[in-house]
C-alpha cells in the first residue's frame, strides 16, 4: 500500500495521486468478483453487476471516444461495487482484421519494402502477432492508467484459444441449424493503388452495333473497363426509341463469341442519357439486381488482385485502371467510342487502405437474420431488453426491418479462419465439384470431423459472442451459469446494429437468453466545434496526453509516427495549432473521467473542450486543499464513524450541512440508476464547490476558533460525514484523489479501500427543506453584502458594519438564526439595530434590507471617479454589441455559440451598469 505516514503534500499534483494506487488495488483483488466471498457461486442478496468491454481494436492507442466509453463504464462498475453487489467487468481486445492486417502492411511496406504475399499467409501471420503484443499490452496499460476496475484475471483477446474455440463452436452450430449457407453474391474487394494518377468523375459515351445491321446503340459509363464483363444492354419496355430493338443482340467489339441481348427493364430511366443501360451483373450493385431477375450470366473480368482474366487479348493480364485506358484508345480506333462528359460522382474508397473499392461476385458464406431480428426486435418491445436513451429504439426497429442477410466471410490472412472444409476426390472418376456449390463444402470442428461428414455425405465474427465466449461458452463452466446473461451492454450508438444486435442475436439463438438485461448506449465525442475526431483535423487526441500534458511540437511529432498519409500532416499540424497553441496542460486522470462523464446528455454527440477538462483539474485541486485544511481540525487520535445519529448538539449550519448531504446522496443514486451522468457529477461537484467550500468550510472557522467545546465536537462529527460520504459519492468518478484523501481521514471502521467502501445511500431523517431555504436566503443577503463591497474596492480583510433591517419577524428571526454565518460570508460584523447614517441600501427581498456602513471606509469622490471610468468601458462594449447584433446577416454568418455568448455578455455588461449606477448615487450621498 501507499506510504501514508507523510503529510499531503502543499499541492495537488495528479502525478503524486495516481502513482501507486493501480496496483495495489489490483493486488488486493478488489476488482474481481470473488472478493469477500468465499466461492463465485455464494448467493448475493443485493445481486450481480456483469458488464464486458467494447473491446478496443489492437490497432494502436486508445483516444477520447475510448476514453469516454471507460469513464462511464467504470464510473457504473465502481458505483455498483460500492452498493455492494457482486461485480465483474471483463476487460478484452479485438483482433480487428482489416484494421491491423492494413496496418501491419503498411509498415511492412514502409519499412522492409514488401508486401504480405512476399512473405507468404505464415510469416505474415507472425509480424501481425508482433504487432499485436506490442500494441496489446500499450492498450491494456492505458486501460489501467485511466483507472478502469477490470477482473484482469479474465482479460479475453478475440483470437485466444478459447474465444477461437467459441467461433468455430458457433459457426458449426448455426450451420447445423440452417442459419449459414454459402451463396455467390456481389460483395467487395479492395485493389492496391496506382503510381500514376486515375481520371475519375467521367462519364465516357460508347456504341454497341446492333447485330445483323448498321444500328447502333450508345450506352455510358464511369467505368468503361468493366464492358468486359457485360452481358446485356436494357432498355425501358416503353421506350418508342428501342421497341424494334427488342428481343435482338448487339455485337461485343472483344468478346466477339457472347451474345449480348437487348432486354427490357422497368429501372431504365428513358429520361437520362440515351435511354439504354449497359449491364455488368458481376461487377454492379444495380446491375447485380437486372441480372438476377432476367437470370443472365455473371462473368467475373478481375481477380482478387485486380487484374483483369478471361480471353480479351491484349486486356487479359492487365491491372484495371491501364486497361482502362487501352480499352479508350482502342474503342476509338474502331470508332465505337463517342464523347467523354463531365459527371460529379461519388469514388468509393476503403478508409483504412485507400484503396478504390470494386463490385465482384464472390463466393460467401452468410448468416440468415430474418428469424432472429423479429425475436430481436420484439424483445425490445415487449421491454425484456431496454435501450437507453429510448430515441434509439427508432433505430434498432430501423435496421431489424428488411434486414439482410449477413455476409460473414472475410478475405483476409489475419483473424478467424471460417471452419468450413472444401471436398476434392482423388477418384477421377467422380465429377468435381465447383466452390460455389455448398454442397461440395462441410463445417466442422476438426479437420477429421471434416472428413467424417464429408464421407457420410458423398467467419461468424467473434464480436457477436463476446458476452458468452469471454466466460469460456462452448463449455458449461462456473462463469457461464454465473455470470450469463450480463447486466448491462454500454457503447456508443454508432454500432447499435454492427454490434449490440449481432450479441443478440447469437444470445439468443445460441443460449436461448438474452446476453444482457439493458443497453446504454453514450453520445459520440466531436471536438469543441463540434468536428468529427480525425487524424487529418488533427484534433484526434490521445486520452494520456491530456493525463499527463504535452507541447504542441511534441503533438506534431506524433503525426510523423502515426498512418497519416504525409499529404495530410499539414494540415493536421495546423488545426492542433488552432485547437491547442500551447499545447495540451496536465490534467490528470481524474479530471478527464470526471469531464468525459459530465459531458453526457441525452444528444446523440457531445463536444468536448480541453479547456473544460482543464477546469476538472482544478476542480480536484479544491478538493485537496479542502481536504488538507479540513484535516487541521482533527487532534489527537479520535476516530469518527458515519453510523451516527443526531444528538441535538449541532448548529443550524450543521443541520443545514447534513440536509445538503442528504440531497446530493439521493440525487447520485437517481442519477446513477437512470444512467444521467450529468446529474450525478453536477451534483457532486456543486456539493464540494459551493456546500462545503464556499458555505460550510467557511463557517466552521469561527466555531473551532471561539466555539464551546461541544459546538465543536458537532460541528468535528459533521464535518467528518461531509468528508467521509463526498469522497464516497465522487470516488466512481475520481477514484484516485479519493483513495489519496480518503485513507487520510480519522476513520474509525476497517475498510480497506473507498472502492469496496459502502456507497451512500438516503437519509431522509437529514434532509430538511425548512432549513435549506432558510439558509438559501441567509446566502442572498451575504452575496448581497459581498457584491456592494466588491463594487466599493472593499477588501476581504476590511470589516464592514451591517445594519439588517426587515419589515417581517420571519425574515427577521432567519437572518438572527443564522448571524454568525452571515457575518462569515458576507466579511461584516451583523446589527440587528437601527442603522446609523453614511449607508448604502441593499435589498434583500421585498421585507428585507441591509444598510451596509461605507462612511471612514472610502473616499467618496475617488470611488464616484472609478467607477464612472469602469461604466463608460461597460457602454462602449454593450454598444459595440448592439451594433454587431444588430446587422442583418447576425443570425445567419456569426455561428450559435458566439452569439449566445455575445447575448450573454451583453446581460452581464447592462447588468453591471445598473450595478454601477446605483453605487454612485449611494456615493454621492455621502
Amino acid at each position: 500500500m501507499k506510504d501514508l505516514s507523510q503529510a499531503l503534500p502543499d499541492a495537488y499534483s495528479p502525478q503524486y495521486v495516481e502513482a501507486a494506487w493501480y496496483p495495489w488495488w489490483e493486488k488486493q483483488g478488489f476488482f474481481s468478483p470473488e472478493y469477500g466471498r468465499k466461492s463465485i457461486s455464494e448467493p448475493n442478496p443485493k445481486g450481480k453487476f456483469v458488464m464486458v468491454i467494447p473491446p478496443p481494436n489492437v490497432t494502436g492507442s486508445l483516444h477520447l471516444g475510448h476514453a469516454l466509453t471507460n469513464a462511464i463504464e467504470d464510473s457504473l462498475t465502481r458505483y455498483n461495487r460500492m452498493k455492494g453487489l457482486t461485480t465483474l467487468w471483463v476487460p478484452g481486445c479485438d483482433h480487428a482484421g482489416i484494421a491491423t492486417q492494413v496496418v501491419v502492411e503498411k509498415r511492412l511496406m514502409r519499412d522492409e519494402g514488401k508486401t504480405r504475399h512476399d512473405l507468404g499467409r505464415e510469416k505474415f501471420i507472425e509480424k501481425v502477432w508482433e504487432w499485436k503484443n506490442k500494441s496489446g499490452d500499450r492498450i491494456y496499460n492505458q486501460l489501467k492508467r485511466i483507472g478502469s476496475s477490470y477482473d484482469w484475471t479474465r482479460v479475453a483477446f478475440t483470437m485466444d484459444p478459447k474465444l477461437c474455440t467459441a467461433v468455430t463452436e458457433a459457426f458449426v452450430r448455426l450451420h447445423e441449424m440452417g442459419d449459414i449457407y454459402r451463396s455467390s453474391r456481389l460483395d467487395i474487394l479492395l485493389f492496391p493503388g496506382y503510381e500514376e494518377k486515375i481520371e475519375f468523375g467521367v462519364l465516357h459515351k460508347f456504341a454497341y452495333k446492333v447485330e445483323g445491321s448498321d444500328e447502333e446503340i450508345v450506352v455510358a459509363t464511369t467505368r468503361i473497363e468493366t464492358m468486359l464483363g457485360d452481358v446485356a444492354v436494357a432498355v425501358h419496355p416503353k421506350d418508342e426509341r428501342y421497341k424494334h430493338l427488342h428481343g435482338k443482340f448487339v455485337v461485343h467489339p472483344f468478346a466477339k463469341s457472347r451474345k449480348v441481348p437487348i432486354i427490357c427493364d422497368d429501372f431504365v430511366e428513358m429520361e437520362f442519357g440515351t435511354g439504354a443501360v449497359k449491364i455488368t451483373p458481376a461487377h454492379d450493385p444495380n446491375d447485380y439486381e437486372v441480372g438476377v431477375r432476367h437470370k443472365l450470366p455473371f462473368i467475373t473480368i478481375f481477380n482478387d488482385d485486380g487484374f483483369v482474366i478471361g480471353d480479351y487479348g491484349e486486356f487479359t493480364g492487365m491491372k484495371r485502371f491501364h486497361a482502362r485506358k487501352l480499352m479508350l484508345q482502342r474503342l476509338t480506333e474502331l470508332g465505337f467510342f463517342r464523347e467523354t462528359v463531365n459527371h460529379p460522382m461519388v469514388i468509393p474508397f476503403c478508409n483504412r487502405s485507400k484503396d478504390v473499392i470494386e463490385p465482384m461476385i464472390k463466393p460467401q458464406w452468410y448468416v440468415k437474420c430474418g428469424d432472429m431480428a423479429k425475436k430481436a426486435e420484439e424483445a425490445v418491445r415487449s421491454g425484456e431488453l431496454k435501450i437507453i436513451p429510448e430515441y434509439n429504439t427508432k433505430t434498432w426497429y430501423h435496421w431489424m426491418n428488411g434486414i439482410m442477410d449477413w455476409c460473414v466471410s472475410r478475405q483476409l490472412w489475419w483473424g478467424h479462419r471460417i471452419p468450413a472444409y472444401y471436398i476434392t476426390f482423388n477418384d477421377s472418376s467422380i465429377p468435381a465439384g465447383s466452390s460455389d456449390d455448398e454442397k461440395y463444402w462441410v463445417v466442422a470442428r476438426s479437420p477429421a470431423e471434416a472428413l467424417n461428414k464429408a464421407s457420410e455425405r458423398f467467419q461468424v465474427p467473434d464480436s457477436g459472442l463476446f458476452p458468452f465466449s469471454v466466460m469460456g461458452w462452448p463449455e458449461n463452466t462456473p462463469d457461464v451459469l454465473e455470470f450469463y446473461p450480463n447486466t448491462l451492454l454500454e457503447t456508443g450508438h454508432d454500432i447499435i446494429f454492427f454490434w449490440v444486435a449481432r450479441m443478440v442475436f447469437f444470445g439468443q439463438r445460441l443460449l436461448g437468453k438474452l446476453p444482457f438485461k439493458e443497453v446504454f448506449l453514450h453520445p459520440m465525442v466531436r471536438d469543441a466545434h463540434g468536428r468529427k475526431m480525425s487524424k487529418s483535423l488533427g484534433n484526434v487526441i490521445d486520452p494520456m496526453d491530456v493525463i499527463t500534458g504535452i507541447t504542441l511540437e511534441a503533438l506534431h511529432e506524433q503525426l510523423y509516427t502515426s498512418n497519416l498519409d504525409p499529404k495530410e500532416i499539414d494540415k493536421a499540424k495546423a488545426g492542433q495549432k488552432q485547437d491547442y497553441p500551447n499545447g495540451i496542460p496536465e490534467c490528470g486522470t481524474d479530471a478527464l473521467r470526471f469531464g468525459l462523464c459530465a459531458h453526457i446528455t441525452q444528444a446523440r454527440d457531445c463536444n468536448l473542450d480541453i479547456q473544460r477538462i482543464q477546469g476538472y483539474r482544478f476542480f480536484c485541486n479544491k478538493l485537496w486543499n479542502a481536504t488538507k485544511f479540513a484535516l487541521l481540525y482533527f487532534a489527537g487520535d479520535e476516530k469518527f464513524s458515519t453510523d451516527i445519529t443526531l444528538y441535538g448538539t449541532e448548529s443550524p449550519m450543521d443541520l443545514w450541512m447534513l440536509s445538503r448531504l442528504a440531497a446530493v446522496a439521493e440525487a447520485c443514486n437517481q442519477g446513477f440508476a437512470a444512467y444521467d451522468f450529468m446529474q450525478t457529477t453536477k451534483a457532486t461537484y456543486n456539493y464540494w464547490m459551493y456546500d462545503l467550500c464556499d458555505v460550510y468550510l467557511e463557517t466552521l472557522k469561527p466555531i473551532f476558533q471561539n466555539g464551546t467545546d461541544d459546538q465543536k465536537s458537532a460541528a468535528r462529527k459533521t464535518l467528518f460525514l461531509c468528508l467521509d460520504y463526498g469522497l464516497r459519492l465522487i470516488s466512481p468518478f475520481m477514484p484516485f484523489i479519493t483513495e489519496e484523501l480518503w485513507q487520510r481521514l480519522p476513520r474509525s471502521d476497517k475498510v480497506a479501500s473507498v472502492c469496496v467502501a459502502a456507497y451512500p445511500g438516503k437519509k431522509p431523517s437529514w434532509r430538511s427543506e425548512e432549513v435549506e431555504n432558510e439558509v438559501e436566503f441567509m446566502q442572498k443577503a451575504a452575496k448581497i453584502v459581498r457584491s456592494a463591497r466588491s463594487d466599493y474596492n472593499l477588501p476581504n480583510k476590511t470589516k464592514t458594519e451591517a445594519y439588517v433591517v426587515c419589515t417581517s419577524n420571519q425574515s427577521n428571526d432567519i437572518l438572527k438564526k443564522y448571524s454568525l454565518a452571515l457575518s462569515t460570508l458576507s466579511y461584516s460584523n451583523i446589527h440587528f439595530e437601527a442603522p446609523t447614517a453614511g449607508c448604502a441600501i441593499l435589498t434583500v427581498s421585498g421585507d428585507c434590507e441591509v444598510h451596509l456602513l461605507l462612511k471612514g471606509l472610502i473616499e467618496a469622490d475617488k470611488e464616484i471617479a472609478k467607477l464612472e471610468k469602469k461604466k463608460a468601458g461597460l457602454e462602449q462594449t454593450v454598444t459595440k454589441l448592439q451594433q454587431s447584433m444588430a446587422a442583418n446577416d447576425y443570425e445567419t454568418k456569426v455561428p450559435a455559440d458566439v452569439r449566445e455568448a455575445n447575448s450573454e455578455k451583453l446581460a452581464q455588461s447592462s447588468s453591471e451598469i445598473q450595478r454601477i449606477i446605483s453605487a454612485v448615487e449611494t456615493l454621492k450621498l455621502m
